[in-house]
């Protein structure tokens, strides 16, 4: 399968390609906060497993695409575990590299931890699942998003989605430029990776992007955009599967958090001892 572009879902028909981007965007808003707010390591991690099934079932993502996006998410909750586990006071479990780990630090630090990799795992969920111009109709018409920001922010999606193939033919044709190619002609060699030659592609990228936005704006503008109320080529209609889903997502993540304050596993930002 493909990576799809900036702004554009996997090419699939799934659950939750099929329902409404505001719905499941106010679902992964309301997940997420309500997430925030927890940091013993048991609750976000039983919505962690639970997030995964819906991934890969409800939404048809690869385990192997979903795996690459938690690279940066994993850094970054193995950072949290780290320092959380060096810096707070408690009991200390095990000393290294002069550091001592605590066990309180410990339990804080793999809470905030696997509380990221469920964030994580939700946020790629949504953007896999959800089709960049289909999420701004949708608040445009549901949410009475202003006309001119959402078309604005279409163009935008647009303009980067071209990006990586404007990038590509730039160094491609640095790479027909270079002298060396043209002395060896069945050489295999890539275009130059200097310094140098990153540098003037970079600008040549960056010029190429503004003049094509300077094109859109200009075409947005001539097309009346702002004018007035405008007609939805392609609307997105709300249907009862649309809130059977955010009804499923949310009693489930309320169900765990009441089964884990039942079971005294629940821990709030105050074991952080930010809040006195």
């Amino acid at each position: 399968m493909t990576t799809p572009a900036f702004g554009r879902p996997l090419p699939v028909d799934s659950l939750l390609h099929r329902r409404d981007p505001t719905v499941k965007l106010i679902v992964v808003l309301v997940v997420c906060l309500a997430i925030t707010a927890v940091v013993d390591p048991a609750t976000p991690a039983a919505l962690y497993l639970l997030a995964w099934p819906a991934a890969v079932l409800a939404g048809k993502i690869p385990v192997r695409t979903l795996l690459r996006a938690h690279v940066p998410f994993v850094a970054f909750a193995l950072s949290l575990l780290m320092v959380n586990a060096a810096t707070r006071e408690g009991e200390v479990v095990a000393r290294v590299l002069a550091v001592d780990v605590t066990a309180e630090g410990l339990l804080i630090g793999a809470g905030l931890a696997i509380r990221t990799l469920l964030i994580g795992v939700v946020s790629v969920t949504f953007v896999l699942t959800t089709d960049g111009a289909r999420l701004m109709t949708s608040l445009h018409q549901h949410l009475r998003l202003s006309g001119r920001f959402a078309y604005a922010v279409l163009a935008g999606y647009r303009l980067l989605e071209q990006l990586p193939e404007t990038w590509q033919t730039i160094r491609s044709a640095q790479a027909a430029r270079d002298p060396r190619q043209r002395t060896r002609p069945d050489s295999r060699r890539g275009p130059s990776a200097r310094p140098r030659a990153l540098a003037h592609a970079a600008f040549a990228l960056l010029v190429t992007s503004l003049r094509r936005g300077e094109r859109m704006s200009i075409a947005l503008e001539t097309r009346g955009l702002g004018a007035g109320r405008r007609t939805i080529a392609a609307p997105s209609d709300l249907r009862w599967a649309d809130g059977a889903v955010a009804l499923v997502a949310l009693g489930t993540t309320a169900a765990v958090l009441l089964v884990s304050w039942q079971l005294g596993l629940l821990r709030g930002l105050g074991a952080l001892g930010v809040f006195g």
